[in-house]
């Protein structure tokens, strides 16, 4: 995908650094597979079990002071440059989707930390072995980019456009926040039977999903000839039949099945981010 280089200006970028998590192996899809059944099974927090995982084989260290110059960050190597280029597109994509809907003043840009190894969130500490992640509590968008090689084995290919659903889907997660979308959900989960409640997740999963293909689909004139292949198959690749390798019934899901995701990509590839309404309940 074509993007326009980052302009430090239009982004909130910051890069913390932890221990050695994810860094003497690579991520693991062993760990990442374990805190996917701890959750369905147990209902045990991810983030615990990814960290205590992680810290048994390795021992993880606390995040260190985080760095905030953006340009240093952003040219620190490929992924993050790309990270970059990324965030600036998606921050300029939604700001005007915003104004478009009369919404201007809603907007606001989220933090995007590229941290190394484990980090300290409002959101309980996180690590690399748990994949990137959005924290609603800091407006914050978390990735070790070392994901980026364990995700270019799980998809079968390494190119950039997977990387950009990625980071598009965290985005998406926190459109949710700021138009309330997630709040509600939430609030509905604390109501509702644990089925349910994961039935929603699904759902809010999906509409990230959505969102991710608005921007890429606002962006269309940018995208190259097999882009659109690489995100569906990064989508495939983590959908929870896949992760879970069949261990985990269909009513523990949480994010939706290979499928369900590449599905919703491709629908949000319309650019019409109305679309992405049917994946909540939420009106």
């Amino acid at each position: 995908m074509r993007l326009n280089p980052f302009n430090t200006g239009d982004i909130n970028v910051r890069s913390s650094s932890g221990g050695g998590v994810g860094k003497a192996g690579g991520l693991g899809c062993g760990t990442i597979i374990i805190a996917a059944l701890g959750y369905f099974v147990f209902g045990l927090d991810p983030f615990q079990t990814a960290a205590t995982v992680e810290s048994v084989q390795q021992g993880t260290q606390a995040s260190g002071p985080a760095n905030t110059n953006e340009q240093e960050i952003c040219t620190s190597s490929q992924y993050a440059r790309e990270a970059c280029d990324g965030l600036t597109s998606l921050n300029r994509t939604w700001a005007r989707v915003f104004e478009e809907q009369g919404l201007g003043d809603r907007f606001q840009q989220p933090t995007l930390d590229l941290y190394s190894g484990a980090v300290r969130t409002a959101c309980g500490s996180g690590n690399s072995s748990m994949g990137p992640f959005y924290c609603p509590g800091d407006q914050t968008i978390y990735i070790d980019t070392s994901f980026y090689d364990q995700l270019a084995r799980m998809a079968g290919n390494s190119g950039d456009f997977a990387r950009y659903y990625v980071l598009a889907h965290e985005y998406g997660h926190h459109i949710q926040t700021i138009t309330g979308i997630s709040g509600q959900i939430r609030s509905q989960q604390q109501r509702v039977s644990r089925g349910q409640a994961n039935q929603l997740s699904v759902r809010m999963e999906l509409q990230a999903d959505c969102y991710a293909g608005v921007w890429a689909g606002k962006n269309r004139n940018l995208i190259e000839p097999g882009d659109i292949e690489e995100g569906m198959e990064a989508a495939a690749a983590i959908g929870d039949d896949r992760l879970t390798q069949g261990r985990v019934s269909a009513e523990n899901f949480t994010h939706g099945t290979s499928a369900q995701r590449s599905q919703a990509l491709r629908t949000g590839l319309r650019g019409d981010d109305k679309a992405c309404d049917e994946y909540t309940i939420v009106r």
